[in-house]
């Protein structure tokens, strides 16, 4: 459930951008981002690096829109949004706290998380999250100056990118307590 919460904004951002304008899309995915932080705030939980600062992304880029340039393209808002959650993402292991980190440390037991690999599990799961964004940003950046391309290219990009992120979310905490006994759990289970 608490991955459904997580992943929301982007999924309703990237069903929208397909069904009404980008403008609209973006201030539906900012308010969403909102939504979830409420809902933290609510129940008691910190305030998210990653659902705070994509509100503050999609709001900023809903704003371009409406004061600057409201015929920036999709392709254009799409590699907005991905660099958006790139330097999110680069930026909180830059300032040493993984984004991960934040919802690991409400979902396991706080024995698990003085553990000394706890730390480092959520760097590369962190990691994979910002590769997975990076290539996102570069697969709408080829679409941007090759036009020629299919648009299919980049959202398979985007598919298997976001997909092999979850995926990899799931799998390396698992890996970590086989191989060191480590849990290392970085975000709450999606089961």
């Amino acid at each position: 459930m608490a991955i459904f919460l997580i992943l929301a904004p982007y999924g309703a951002y990237t069903v929208l951008m397909l069904l009404t304008s980008a403008m609209v899309s973006v201030f539906a995915a900012s308010a969403i981002c909102l939504a979830t932080v409420a809902i933290d705030v609510a129940r008691g939980r910190s305030v998210k690096v990653l659902a705070a600062g994509s509100a503050i992304v999609f709001a900023a880029i809903g704003l371009y829109l409406v004061l600057i340039d409201p015929a920036l393209g999709p392709l254009g808002v799409k590699l907005s949004v991905d660099v958006g959650i790139f330097v999110i993402s680069l930026g909180s292991m830059l300032v040493r706290h993984p984004f991960t980190l934040q919802y690991a440390l409400e979902s396991v037991p706080a024995e698990t998380a003085a553990m000394p690999g706890f730390l480092t599990a959520n760097y590369v799961i962190t990691a994979a999250w910002t590769a997975a964004a990076l290539l996102m940003a570069a697969a709408n950046l080829v679409l941007l100056y090759v036009p020629g391309l299919p648009l299919w290219s980049s959202l398979a990009v985007a598919f298997a990118a976001r997909n092999s992120a979850i995926y990899f979310t799931k799998w390396y905490p698992e890996y970590r307590q086989i191989k060191y006994g480590t849990p290392a759990r970085a975000l709450p289970d999606a089961r």
